[in-house]
């Protein structure tokens, strides 16, 4: 299948959200799993798009939007417009829970602790960039991934950014896997809970 990659635009908002929220379990399918479907790409899709919309790329069959790249050159700056400029905007339809118990829940506690981002330890540590990918599942293990990748890290090393980091569930090995062949090594951290953090230079995937 053939699919052009290109920089995102405005109007690829609601094809973004979906592949969010149909990657967003494992790398499977989430919706119906969180009530408002707009929750995960409210926290690790939207604000991409709408902070530093430079930094995200679409793979795109000629009708719609069925992959992305996202994601920030400066994690710490990042969280910190997450706050002032995104939060406001969402904070009405995705109130704050005083003490998460539900899945959705927790999502939304994520949401309204942004500053959960900041790894100093990668952050300080020469990787401050990160980044989310995602593609729909008939358009996996067709060499789109690696040409998403190959696009932003070329865009973070033309900003002069040295290498990125980025966070994935250890059960989602499939993902892992990718990561691996593109070049991407693992990271430690304290207390990474169920998350394996990465990490790679920029340039060529």
């Amino acid at each position: 299948m053939t699919c052009e990659i290109r920089p995102y635009r405005p109007s690829d908002r609601d094809a973004l959200y979906d592949i969010c929220v149909r990657t967003g379990h494992e790398g499977g399918d989430a919706r119906g799993m969180y009530g408002d479907d707009d929750l995960l790409p409210s926290i690790f899709a939207g604000p991409y798009a709408y902070l530093e919309p430079e930094l995200v790329f679409v793979a795109d069959n000629g009708e719609r939007a069925v992959g992305y790249i996202l994601g920030t050159a400066d994690t710490a700056a990042f969280a910190k417009r997450f706050r002032e400029e995104w939060l406001p905007g969402v904070a009405e339809r995705f109130p704050a829970p005083r003490d998460p118990a539900t899945p959705a829940e927790h999502m939304a506690d994520l949401m309204h602790h942004p500053e959960r981002m900041v790894r100093t330890e990668l952050v300080d540590g020469g990787y401050p960039a990160h980044l989310h990918i995602d593609l729909l599942p008939d358009y996996q293990r067709s060499g789109l991934g690696r040409a998403l990748m190959t696009r932003f890290l070329a865009a973070l090393a033309e900003r002069g950014v040295p290498a990125v980091h980025l966070s994935m569930l250890t059960a989602n090995t499939a993902a892992r896997a990718f990561y691996d062949r593109v070049g991407f090594h693992e990271l430690t951290v304290p207390d990474p809970g169920p998350l394996t953090f990465l990490g790679r230079a920029t340039g060529t995937a």
